[in-house]
């Protein structure tokens, strides 16, 4: 079983779907819990959420999924979930989040850990939503099942994409038995100062010397409309039991990243460990 794997689902209609000429931008949402309930008896619990659309009739239809996460009680998905905001009308949203067992789509069999429900505009207009989790919709959460929060960022519609290629060497040994599996976390910096999780690409086994599959991204989602924004990348070892230990990181820029594209040229940073940096300091 791969540490992070997502299904790809079909899209259906946005809620709320009007004519074409109605206002509208395009958005993703960026979604994570916290202190989720833990459902398994060896470990913690395996997230996922998903994302149901409320159509005509009262009827929902699962719209998205994000990516399934093993062993944490307080996921952040990477896999963000895009879709038109509509001005002039209400689109109800239904966000619930599942403890997943297997591999099979069907959810029937798997421990439900609450929702909420609440429409786009609600979570548009505060950019970043937080909402105890509930058994059912209808009851307001109380925070014994955990958080979930959901952060909406425009992105647009001209929109490039850049493919990056990244490799590490001489990384730190993390593993007893062993050397490292090391991945990586691309996050956008917000105006307030946190981070948003973008990217988290593949573990590679028992190397202190990785290369990556090379992966596209959507300009947007890397660095919102600012090509100044600061871009934190960190590198984990892979930890079976969730527990991923810190080996390094650095921070760039969108503009950095096209000016060695363009010039054809290789980047490289330091993958600083912040907690090892301060115990040399003192």
């Amino acid at each position: 079983v791969k540490p992070f794997n997502y299904w790809t689902m079909a899209a259906v209609p946005v809620p709320g779907q009007g004519p074409a000429s109605s206002p509208k931008t395009r958005v993703e949402l960026h979604i994570s819990c916290a202190k989720l309930k833990d459902t398994d008896v060896f470990s913690k619990s395996d997230p996922i959420v998903v994302v149901y659309a409320k159509q005509a009739k009262n009827q929902w239809t699962e719209f998205a999924r994000t990516e399934w996460i093993k062993n944490t009680l307080n996921p952040e998905f990477s896999r963000a979930v895009e879709m038109d905001y509509r001005f002039e009308e209400v689109q109800t949203l239904q966000f619930s989040v599942y403890d997943v067992d297997n591999l099979t789509p069907d959810l029937s069999d798997d421990d439900f850990l609450g929702c909420i429900q609440c429409s786009l505009g609600e979570v548009v207009s505060v950019g970043t939503y937080t909402k105890p989790l509930s058994q059912s919709p209808e009851k307001a959460g109380d925070g014994k099942l955990g958080t979930i929060t959901i952060r909406a960022t425009e992105i647009g519609t001209e929109q490039s994409m850049l493919e990056l290629w990244l490799s590490g060497s001489h990384l730190d040994k993390k593993d007893f038995l062993g050397k490292s599996d090391p991945f990586l976390e691309f996050s956008r910096q917000n105006s307030d100062g946190s981070f948003t999780l973008v990217h988290r690409t593949e573990v590679i086994k028992n190397t202190l010397n990785p290369t990556w599959k090379p992966f596209r991204i959507n300009s947007q989602r890397l660095c919102g409309h600012d090509p100044e924004c600061t871009i934190k990348v960190v590198c984990y070892d892979w930890d079976s039991d969730g527990t991923h230990d810190l080996i390094g990181q650095f921070t760039t820029n969108f503009g950095e990243l096209t000016q060695a594209h363009q010039k054809h040229s290789k980047l490289q940073w330091d993958a600083i460990n912040p907690q090892k940096q301060a115990k040399k300091r003192s």
